[in-house]
């Protein structure tokens, strides 16, 4: 849909997706295809190496430069943390270090996430109170940045950037039925398996990755990875890869109905109930340039 609308309005699709923003899993993590980079422009896919972990501050960033330079830009994912940083801002934390993340991660396998937000508590319990003792990423994060800065992340958070301005924003929402998207996600995953999932998930274990970094728990990653190490078949794998992506969809869309990312004069937002690219007929396709271009 994305490309379909850049080349009918000339526009660009930027990247929203927090693991499309890695290379080294172009199929893994549906990137677009070469040819489909060549096709319209495309912005911030596989800008990032698995190495170099990505998050919120750093994609809004990025985001915001390519939009200097872009005159309708399309973003096109499902990572609402990242479209919230850029529509509502984000706390500008500082860098905390190398030691401080080291220190995160090792505390993390050594004493686990619930001794590890026990001890957020004691440090930093203004942030802590947000975060659930069983969430790793979180607390490592809330972890590295108040043994890294000095201060903890609900102090940063309070200090935000500000809202986008300058842009009319209409938000498009893809909201398919239940049942259509179960089934799509097995199709989608048997056709990874088939592109070649296996040899990426190979590939990306033989660089030796820390196992905390994102991309290394990106769905399909754990799942291809316990399989070859001789721990499960192919089949139970798929079935594991499927059912993760299942759930995350379920959580996906409660979290987008609660926010209220758009709002105000100047955004509007639209649901619909489509399937997938069968569906974007002619009527359908005149509706959203419609809805995209008038003014209000």
């Amino acid at each position: 849909m994305a490309m379909a609308l850049a080349r009918r309005l000339g526009g660009a699709v930027v990247n929203a997706d927090a693991m499309q923003c890695y290379r080294e899993l172009r199929v893994l993590t549906a990137r677009p295809s070469a040819d489909d980079e060549m096709a319209v422009p495309h912005f911030l896919y596989g800008a990032r190496a698995a190495a170099e972990p990505a998050n919120a501050a750093w994609w809004r960033g990025a985001a915001l430069e390519v939009l200097e330079g872009v005159e309708l830009p399309i973003l096109c994912g499902g990572t609402g943390m990242y479209l919230a940083a850029l529509l509502k801002g984000i706390a500008d934390v500082p860098e905390p270090g190398a030691a401080a993340r080291a220190e995160a991660r090792g505390l993390l396998v050594e004493i686990g996430a619930p001794a590890l937000h026990a001890r957020l508590l004691a440090a930093d319990p203004e942030t802590a109170v947000r975060l659930k003792p069983g969430d790793s990423q979180r607390i490592a994060r809330a972890w590295e940045v108040w043994r890294g800065t000095g201060h903890g992340l609900a102090y940063w958070q309070a200090r935000g950037s500000a809202r986008l301005t300058g842009w009319r924003v209409k938000m498009l929402q893809l909201d398919p039925p239940r049942e259509v998207l179960r089934d799509a996600i097995e199709v989608r995953f048997a056709g990874m398996l088939k592109a070649g999932a296996i040899d990426e998930v190979r590939e990306l274990l033989a660089l030796g990755l820390d196992p905390a970094l994102p991309l290394m728990r990106a769905h399909g990653v754990p799942e291809l990875a316990a399989y070859l190490r001789g721990e499960i078949l192919l089949q139970e794998a798929a079935s594991r890869a499927i059912l993760a992506t299942h759930q995350y969809t379920k959580r996906q869309g409660t979290w987008f109905r609660r926010q209220k990312l758009v709002g105000g004069a100047d955004m509007q937002t639209i649901h619909a109930r489509i399937a997938g690219p069968a569906q974007l007929s002619k009527s359908f396709m005149v509706e959203l340039v419609n809805f995209i271009s008038i003014r209000g």
